[in-house]
């Protein structure tokens, strides 16, 4: 398999750590603070980790003598260790929409990790993977059966692979983008125009290692493709689907945002915050109930389509929009209703 054709993992190179700095603290280098946290690791792996400002202290890349101070906000990313310890079958329940003796599809819930990492040791997708399934084939980054993953908290269809020739097959289906993956999303604002397309190459964010951004003169990071077609105006946000032609990381929260349309309670990339609408009270109590509904960003991978590694057939899967979503939406018809009548 090719090296590019497992892309979408390029957001796995790094851990995620997160601390808030008691307020009782003295002023101690963020190395040496970091040191006494994080288990199982070296005070090289944290300082490779500052050279390429992969700590953040206060969403800001400091250096490893920056020394930090009660209530600092103290994020880090850091080399996966290896992979082998991290693979262990749990007996996870998988929602399978279909399965064949080349392939298996699953709805992923959101919340679910696809494979393991630091501070998400089990739990995942590939654990549940590995206790169901025997002999799954390894990709380029030795995880077994994915041929492509959705975040954490998106929620949808993925597509896993039995055999060396469906690992292969798949594969190459994603990297020449034949492969068909539709996205609906909730995002702030109104959208303009009723379809478009949005294209700017991605890579990750020059100062927040945490986020990736768009480069639009294609100097930076690898080309990115996203269809979008609204499909239902809620006043202050708008109900879209999402068309990939390639799949960068995190593409359709970065590509939204680059054209103004954060999603709705994206937190890593502000869609946590009122971003349109009024700043009355009852307003905001209203957005925050929405946020309680939905905790994570509203984005579904509802359908999937992909040639048969041995039947050619094309197969199409859709999956409906959670439940989250769906009350999430529902609350904003009944608000959008109401302002249409007060107008």
């Amino acid at each position: 398999m090719q090296e590019n054709n497992f892309e979408e993992l390029e957001d796995d190179l790094y851990e995620h750590h997160k601390f808030l700095v008691p307020k009782g603290q003295q002023q101690l280098r963020v190395d040496k603070f970091l040191m006494n946290l994080i288990e199982n690791t070296t005070r090289s792996k944290i300082q490779k980790a500052a050279d390429n400002n992969g700590i953040l202290v206060n969403k800001i890349a400091v250096k490893s003598n920056y020394k930090v101070k009660p209530n600092d906000v103290v994020q880090v990313m850091l080399e996966h260790p290896p992979y082998e310890h991290l693979l262990k079958g749990e007996n996870i329940p998988l929602d399978i929409v279909f399965e064949d003796d080349q392939l298996i599809v699953v709805n992923k819930p959101a919340g679910m990790v696809v494979h393991p990492g630091h501070g998400n040791y089990s739990g995942t997708l590939v654990n549940a993977l590995a206790y169901h399934f025997d002999n799954l084939p390894m990709n380029s980054s030795n995880r077994p059966g994915l041929v492509h993953r959705i975040d954490k908290d998106t929620s949808g269809l993925l597509v896993v692979a039995k055999t060396e020739q469906a690992m292969d097959y798949l594969s190459k289906q994603f990297a020449e983008k034949t492969s068909e993956r539709e996205y609906v999303a909730i995002v702030w604002g109104n959208v303009e125009a009723e379809e478009g397309t949005i294209e700017g190459n991605i890579d990750r964010h020059l100062t927040n290692r945490m986020q990736m951004a768009v480069y639009p003169d294609g100097e930076k990071g690898k080309p990115a493709v996203t269809h979008y077609k609204v499909l239902e105006r809620l006043g202050y946000v708008t109900v879209i689907s999402c068309q990939l032609e390639t799949g960068r990381t995190h593409q359709i929260r970065v590509h939204m945002k680059s054209i103004g349309h954060t999603l709705f309670n994206d937190e890593r990339y502000g869609g946590n915050a009122i971003l349109k609408g009024t700043t009355f009270t009852k307003y905001k109590q209203f957005v925050d109930n929405c946020f309680k509904v939905l905790p994570r960003q509203a984005l579904h991978a509802r359908t999937l389509g992909f040639q048969h590694p041995t039947t050619k057939e094309f197969m199409r899967f859709e999956t409906e929009i959670p439940n989250d979503m769906v009350e999430c939406i529902e609350k904003w018809r009944i608000y959008s209703k109401a302002q249409q009548l007060e107008d």
